[in-house]
């Protein structure tokens, strides 16, 4: 399929497929007239990048579940290196959902405390 086929299919544009092609994770086949070439398995490796990018990874994050399925595996989360990118995806989050607990904590601290107060201001009251 030519790159305009593919980029549909996969739900991305043209540019978006050049540019993963510039950084190595999509293949450059070519045909006799110089027009870009791929198949199913690129699509696969398309939607495997979709995906990923989805759920938060970032454009390189994605390149060892690329790499896993170009060496043949059934599914890009096979391999160790990807193992390993979903440990520390997962790292990471975990610290954000620890920090945006903090923030909430804080802010139900100060919710709290101005609920203590908020008779003494009231919209519409006493002008200053």
């Amino acid at each position: 399929m030519r790159i305009g086929e593919l980029a549909a299919r996969a739900g991305t544009t043209t540019r978006t497929l050049r540019y993963y092609e510039s950084r190595g994770l999509l293949p450059a086949r070519r045909d006799g007239k110089g027009h870009r070439t791929y198949g199913e398995h690129d699509l696969k490796l398309l939607r495997q990048i979709r995906t990923l990018q989805d759920f938060g990874f970032d454009l390189e994050e994605t390149r060892p579940f690329v790499e896993c399925l170009r060496a043949g595996h059934p599914e890009g989360d096979l391999c160790p290196a990807s193992l390993a990118v979903y440990r520390r995806k997962l790292a990471e989050l975990d610290g954000l959902i620890d920090e945006l607990r903090a923030v909430r904590a804080k802010i139900g601290l100060r919710l709290a405390l101005a609920e203590d107060v908020s008779p003494l201001c009231e919209l519409g009251g006493p002008e200053l």
